[in-house]
C-alpha cells in the first residue's frame, strides 16, 4: 500500500466521514509495514473533529487513543463488551491490532507477545499502525497513548512498556501467563540481559518511572497454570516426536508457564518496585481467567486518567 495516496479524514467534509467508514466502527485494515497484521478502531463520531480543508480554523483538542492488545484467542471488537460505550463516555478512540496465529510456524500462537521473533516484529508493527492512524486521522493523538492487554495481551503490554515507555501515558497489564523481569542476568524474554542485542535499544528505567500509572490486574481465581500438568507433558512429548528437533517448525510457541498468574503478577510487581517503579495491583474477587469479567475494573483504572487529558 502506498501511504502517499492514503486518504486522510482531513480531506473529507465532516458530514461524509461516517459514509466513508472513517468514524464509528472502522473495518479491519491491513498494515502496510506487514500486511499479515491488521487493525481496527472505534472512533465516536460525536467527539471526532479534525482540521479539514473545509474547516481549517478548527482548534479542538485531538482524541486520546486507548490501544487494546488481544490475548491468544485473538478476540477483536465486540460492541457489547463495553469498549464502545467507554469511547463515547470518555471521549477517546479505541484501537485494536490483530496479530494472527501461524505467523512464525503452523503452530505459532505466541510470537507477537515477545515483540521480536523470526518473522515478526510486533513492536515495530504497533508503531507503524500509530503512524498510519496519525496520517489518516489527524484528530487522534498518537504520540503518547494508553495501552492495555489481558493474558497474552498483558505480556505484550509489559514488554512494550520496557522498550517504549516514552510513547505511553498509562498501561494496564492483565493476567499474563509469563513475564519479563527487570533482571539483567536473564536473557529475553525472561529478563533484560540482551535487550540491546535483540532490539537495538535499551531499557530506560527513568522513562518507565515517568509513565503516569502502571496497573496490574488478575482475578482471585486465576492462579492455575493454563492447560494443567498433563497437557504440558503431552505437548512437550508431541513436539519432540513430531518435529525431531526442528526448531523452526514450532517457533512462536512458548514453554510451559512456571507459576500461576497471581503469583506471577506479584513477582512482576516486586521486580518493578525494586527499581522504584510504582505500580497498582488489583485482584478482582470471584474472577478466573476471563478478560470480560476484568474489563470493567480495567476501564475504571483508565477513566480518571483520560479525564485529565480533557481538563
Amino acid at each position: 500500500m502506498d501511504l502517499k495516496h492514503l486518504v486522510s479524514a482531513a480531506e473529507l467534509p465532516p458530514q461524509f466521514l461516517k459514509s466513508a467508514f472513517l468514524v464509528g466502527h472502522i473495518p479491519l485494515k491491513t498494515l502496510a509495514y506487514d500486511p499479515r497484521i491488521s487493525y481496527s478502531l472505534y472512533i465516536p463520531p460525536e467527539h471526532y473533529t479534525a482540521v479539514t480543508v473545509s474547516q481549517p480554523q478548527n482548534t479542538s483538542p485531538p482524541l486520546p487513543l486507548l490501544i487494546v492488545i488481544h490475548g491468544t484467542r485473538r478476540t477483536v471488537f465486540d460492541s457489547s463488551n463495553g469498549l464502545v460505550e467507554f469511547a463515547h463516555t470518555q471521549k477517546c478512540a479505541v484501537m485494536m491490532p490483530l496479530f494472527p496465529a501461524g505467523l512464525d510456524s503452523p503452530h505459532d500462537l505466541d510470537s507477537y507477545k515477545l515483540l521480536s521473533s523470526r518473522t515478526v516484529r510486533s513492536d515495530l508493527a504497533l508503531l507503524a499502525i500509530l503512524g498510519e492512524v496519525e496520517k489518516r486521522w489527524p484528530g487522534i493523538t498518537t504520540e503518547k497513548v494508553f495501552l492495555m492487554g489481558f493474558s497474552g495481551g498483558g505480556q505484550f503490554v509489559q514488554r512494550f512498556l520496557y522498550l517504549y515507555p516514552e510513547r505511553l501515558i498509562a498501561v494496564s497489564i492483565g493476567a499474563p501467563g509469563r513475564a519479563t523481569l527487570l533482571d539483567d542476568s536473564l536473557p529475553w524474554p525472561a529478563g533484560i540481559r540482551d535487550v540491546e542485542e535483540v532490539f537495538g535499544r535499551r531499557v530506560d528505567l527513568d522513562k518507565i518511572r515517568a509513565v503516569k500509572a502502571i496497573h496490574l490486574i488478575v482475578g482471585s481465581d486465576d492462579n492455575m497454570v493454563h492447560g494443567g500438568e498433563e497437557f504440558w507433558k503431552w505437548l512437550t512429548e508431541k513436539k519432540k516426536s513430531l518435529y525431531l528437533g526442528k526448531k523452526t517448525a514450532m517457533e512462536g510457541t512458548l514453554e510451559k508457564p512456571r507459576t500461576g498468574r497471581i503469583d506471577l503478577l506479584k513477582e512482576l510487581q516486586k521486580s518493578l518496585e525494586s527499581q522504584e517503579i510504582r505500580t497498582r495491583i488489583e485482584i478482582v474477587p470471584g474472577v478466573a481467567h476471563n478478560s470480560e469479567q476484568a474489563l470493567g475494573t480495567t476501564l475504571d483504572f483508565f477513566r480518571p486518567l483520560l479525564m485529565e487529558t480533557h481538563a
